[in-house]
């Protein structure tokens, strides 16, 4: 998967929890649970969701490591994310 379609996942994935969202204002490495006011459920949704369609696992531990836009991007980036 190239790191487009990878960007094109998560912004995917991001309206459809917050369909009122403009991705264009948010701040890529401001925490996105702040950023869109997602709860603690919808952020597991979204990295669920997101785990799914690219086949990388994301585990409860490493959620902390993902909660801007740019650190979610580079995780599934190297973790090879795959269609």
């Amino acid at each position: 998967m190239t790191p487009e379609q990878i960007k094109a996942v998560i912004e995917e994935e991001l309206l459809e929890l917050a369909p009122e969202a403009d991705l264009d204002d948010l701040d890529a490495e401001e925490d996105m649970r702040e950023e869109l006011d997602l709860d603690s459920m919808d952020f597991l949704r979204l990295t669920l969701a997101i785990s799914k369609r690219l086949n990388v696992a994301i585990p409860d531990t490493d959620l902390a490591k993902v909660v801007t836009f740019n650190a979610m991007y580079q995780y599934l980036l190297e973790r090879g994310a795959k269609d």
